[in-house]
């Protein structure tokens, strides 16, 4: 060469960035664009910066979204959902650990097993491993790849390790991931957990283009090469299919990609099938109110029609849902009586479980179906999975809204700050209040954590002392909104024992409560309230064959203390077969009496949930509080006060109360 002189070498490790002098190349891109009015969007104005220009793979995820429409009119189809979940920030690994079990559950197998979890080399991959190796990352993602035809595979690893061998090639990097097939569905899919993370340890950043587009375009790809493509037979009974249809259809978004300014379109089309699905799909819209007829042949299209139809599929979903659950269960229920419950306008409900299972998969959120004493069939969302603790099908529960205003603790903690220049603390708040305990005044500051942790606006001098806004409770309706997203609702468990098993129970049942009028709720003559009419008489009958009731002048009279004596029964029965089991003897805790010992587990009775407190010799059984379950296996101590306990954790007086 006649150049090799101008060569000038650069220092540095291979294929890192070379050290330069002055601006950047791509600082000075920016600059040029800026000079030149910045990049251009739609109409001439400046774009704004979304982010959607970052990450790896943009480009091959906006070739993929280019392509030719009858090739993807053709291709079999996939459903993507895709998320990204922060590991950084608090219970971030303990989501990503929860998540974990949560996809390797029982029942989600053709046999009904538990999930298998699986990688690019490994039929069985190990779980921790993959989770230890993302300590420390930001983020992870999270796949779930549904193919439409799906149930046509006897076993989704091959697609899978095929498609993330893809996904490798189109971001240019290797990928740590680990999956698990679900066949407890109508589809089956997979769940696929990427690790944020790429093979040189930096951060993962995948641009929005191929989230969004590009993975469901490379598995279509896949399924379409397995399975070939679909034929003229298969598309035209899915468009005809989808001609009467109450959701939004591929038909919907022909003919509002086709509309006008004044959003009209014709019925008409060249060719003369599409011809016959449009002007069939428009008398479906016209009727449901989503068309008008302007003229023969051109219709109007209602603002926001998309919005509604992609309601009404969800609703007909749900219905179908509740439909399902009902007829497994040997129930029969009239469509009038479907309910979906709002929590915004809801009225609190009474009724035993049909169904609990999952709404969105990929969020966790879960639902219940619930047959009412209103006579009517309420589809419920409960929010996370972790929100509402396991409940057995047929428990009897109460389900109300959660409350999303600022609570009476925080009305305190505002009061005493605004007498004390916005400053709260234990001290302060003795001093104002001084027949207030220490303990009462530290659940104050348990709840300053919680609305600190979450919404990380509240400031907290060296000393202890917290800094209170004069919005303090404006901040703290926020956080109960906040925490309403995730458990929109509150669901108490009346009774774990369906009522067939409460009408001979030897304890208090929730059915002796309704008679004795302890709980006294309204029951329709219809469903599951003709069923509680019908268990209530049983009850009775059962009551005065043990001689806890009598008949007098067409009236049942119940033995004073009824609860208690059915209680004492039942614990007295539950304690002795314990005993045998545990070789432990039992104590009765009485009211007044100091309760101390090991938490060992929670035991389920008619009369309600008892704790097991195990000492060397002997054992008690409590009335069981939801925050012991945090402690399995630990030393507290309390005092019996009736029904309530003041726990205290640790060998020591002075531990943390959990009262």
């Amino acid at each position: 060469m006649s150049h090799d002189d101008e060569i000038e070498p650069r220092l540095g490790k291979p294929r890192s960035t070379p050290i330069r002098r002055g601006r950047s190349y791509m600082s000075q891109v920016l600059k040029a664009a800026n000079l030149a009015g910045g990049i251009k969007a739609a109409g001439g104005r400046r774009g704004a910066f979304h982010g959607n220009r970052s990450g790896i793979g943009v480009g091959v995820g906006r070739v993929l979204a280019s392509r030719d429409r009858f090739a993807a009119f053709r291709q079999r189809r996939v459903m993507v959902k895709s998320r990204i979940v922060r590991l950084d920030r608090a219970r971030g690994m303990n989501a990503a650990r929860a998540h974990l079990r949560y996809i390797q559950r029982d029942g989600v197998t053709r046999e009904g097993a538990p999930g298998q979890l699986y990688s690019a080399e490994q039929d069985k991959a190990d779980g921790r491993s993959f989770l230890d190796r993302q300590t420390g990352d930001r983020h992870q993602f999270r796949f779930i790849v549904s193919p439409e035809d799906g149930q046509n595979y006897d076993d989704l690893r091959a697609l899978t390790r095929r498609l993330m061998a893809q996904m490798e090639q189109d971001l240019g990097t290797s990928l740590d991931w680990v999956a698990v097939d679900h066949f407890n569905t109508g589809h089956p899919h997979t769940h696929v957990i990427v690790r944020g993370k790429d093979e040189r340890g930096r951060d993962l950043v995948i641009a929005r283009e191929y989230l969004t587009v590009g993975m469901r375009e490379r598995a279509a790809e896949l399924v379409s090469l397995d399975l070939g493509p679909r034929s003229d037979l298969e598309i035209a009974d899915r468009l005809q299919n989808e001609i009467g249809q109450e959701r939004l259809t591929a038909i919907d978004r022909r003919l509002l990609r086709g509309m006008d300014r004044d959003r009209v379109v014709e019925a008409s089309d060249r060719d003369p099938f599409q011809q016959g699905l449009r002007a069939g799909r428009l008398q479906t819209l016209g009727r449901l109110g989503l068309a008008e007829e302007i003229a023969p042949g051109s219709w109007r299209l209602a603002d926001g029609m998309d919005e509604t139809l992609r309601r009404m599929g969800e609703r007909g979903d749900i219905i179908r849902t509740m439909q399902r659950a009902f007829t497994e269960h040997g129930l029969e229920r009239a469509a009038a009586d479907y309910v979906i419950a709002d929590p915004i306008s809801m009225t609190p409900i009474v009724g035993r479980v049909i169904e609990r299972g999952l709404s969105d998969e990929m969020t966790d959120r879960h639902y219940l179906i619930v047959d009412a004493s209103d006579g009517r069939s309420h589809y419920v969302d409960i929010g996370k999975g972790d929100a509402t603790e396991a409940i057995p099908t047929g428990a009897v529960v109460r389900i109300e809204a959660r409350s999303t205003a600022a609570r009476m603790v925080d009305r305190t903690v505002a009061e005493i700050a605004a007498a004390h220049g916005g400053r709260y603390s234990v001290d302060i708040h003795l001093r104002q209040d001084p027949n207030s305990s220490q303990s009462f005044a530290e659940t104050h500051v348990r709840r300053l954590e919680a609305i600190r942790k979450a919404m990380g606006d509240l400031g907290r001098e060296a000393d202890g002392t917290w800094i209170i806004a004069a919005d303090h409770l404006e901040r703290a309706a926020a956080f109960e909104a906040q925490r309403a997203k995730a458990a929109p609702v509150v669901v108490n468990t009346l009774s774990s024992l369906p009522l067939d098993r409460q009408v001979g129970s030897d304890g208090a049942t929730w059915l002796d409560r309704q008679l004795v009028g302890a709980e006294t709720d309204q029951f329709r003559d219809a469903g599951f309230g003709r069923d509680v009419h019908e268990a209530l008489e049983r009850r009775r009958q059962w009551l005065m064959e043990e001689g806890l009731a009598q008949e007098e002048q067409g009236r049942v009279i119940f033995r004073a203390s009824l609860l208690e004596t059915l209680r004492r029964r039942e614990l007295s029965r539950a304690a002795g077969q314990l005993s045998n089991e545990l070789g432990l003897r039992y104590a009765e805790a009485r009211s007044g009496e100091r309760v101390e010992g090991v938490y060992r587990r929670p035991i389920e009775l008619a009369s309600g949930r008892f704790a097991l407190i195990e000492k060397s010799r002997e054992f008690t059984l409590v009335p069981w509080r939801p925050v012991l379950e945090r402690h399995v296996g630990k030393h507290v101590f309390g005092i019996m006060r009736g029904d309530s306990i003041n726990w205290t954790i640790g060998r020591q007086r002075g531990g943390p109360s959990i009262s």
